[in-house]
């Protein structure tokens, strides 16, 4: 956000820095901004997500293709300003697509895609990626002409925008006559982004020669008898270890929401699934895990990395064998 600041300090960007005094009004202004007719962009984390949380919901349900960034940390308490993922798990339901991102790249080609599935889709984006372990370090990118950009997205028209000389209503109250509908349309909604996920992640691919598996899941190894499931920066240490013992593969979990079941479902079968999860759905177990079991009954669920807790590539042969939780 900071760099962003510099950007329209410097005549770089044509667009409005608003500063606000709280994540709640932060989101606020975006559902204005957007509902007027412009592109717009936030970024948050833990409990500054926790705070938007009402609103989020607003955005959602008003069909506002806003996209954050949301830096996973842990919520508290205890006080923790380290990497899980509780935060954004939290708010899973809150009608937002969900995007987890594995490095640096990833996240800033993930970012200028999220626009285009928003504004295809009518849904809010919010890109996940991991607090320190990726907002902290420098690694090498490459990066995007502002010329390809636009020949990737072109400029924003929007489908329905506030206007004086065009005047419409924006957030009415719905009785119990209509209220099931709207959520209906939503969640049809959902389900129908994922058919935009691939398109959008095909086009990309397309343009600048970089994907992501297919925008909504990426395999590693997937011949593997045993596959781990994650989601996340966790992906590249899988990685690495697959590459020193072949008897394991991986599917990475880039789109939570909508939850990719089709196509899980055709690459789990029979296979042993080590689900981790950097979270943890208090009285039951990791969220990926519970979502994951609805199509397989051969899942080792493994809770990890709660509050920046370092996992290893011993870690995750050690915990491959029984599941639990990864001390």
């Amino acid at each position: 956000m900071e760099r962003l600041a510099d950007f329209v300090s410097n005549k770089e960007m044509d667009s409005e820095y608003i500063n606000v005094e709280s994540e709640h009004s932060a989101m606020s202004a975006c559902i204005g901004a957007q509902a007027a007719g412009v592109r717009t962009f936030t970024a948050t984390c833990s409990q500054g997500l926790a705070l938007m949380h009402e609103v989020l919901f607003i955005a959602s349900g008003l069909r506002l293709p806003i996209v954050m960034a949301n830096v996973n940390r842990a919520l508290s308490a205890p006080i923790s300003i380290w990497n899980d993922h509780s935060d954004s798990i939290a708010e899973r339901d809150s009608g937002w697509i969900q995007l987890y991102v594995e490095s640096s790249q990833e996240a800033f080609d993930t970012i200028i895609q999220a626009y285009k599935i928003a504004e295809k889709s009518l849904l809010p984006v919010m890109v996940c990626l991991d607090g320190y372990i990726l907002s902290h370090v420098y690694e090498p990118i490459s990066t995007l002409t502002q010329q390809q950009v636009d020949k990737f997205l072109p400029n924003y028209k929007p489908k329905f925008k506030l206007d004086p000389n065009n005047p419409l209503t924006v957030g009415p109250i719905a009785d119990p006559n209509y209220y099931m509908e709207f959520k209906k349309e939503q969640h049809e909604a959902i389900l129908n982004s994922i058919k935009i996920i691939k398109q959008t992640n095909n086009e990309f691919k397309k343009l600048f020669n970089r994907s992501y598996g297919n925008g909504l899941i990426e395999t590693y190894n997937i011949n593997a008898k045993k596959l781990f499931v994650a989601m996340g920066s966790v992906c590249g240490t899988i990685k690495e270890l697959i590459d020193r013992n072949k008897q394991y593969g991986l599917i990475k979990i880039k789109c939570f929401r909508p939850f990719p079941k089709e196509e899980l479902k055709r690459l789990v079968k029979n296979k042993e699934l080590i689900v981790i999860d950097k979270n943890i759905s208090f009285g039951n177990e990791g969220a990926l895990a519970i979502e994951i079991k609805t199509i397989s009954p051969y899942v080792k669920s493994v809770i990890a990395g709660l509050g920046g807790r370092d996992i290893t590539i011993e870690g995750l042969l050690k915990i491959a064998e029984k599941g639990g939780w990864l001390q």
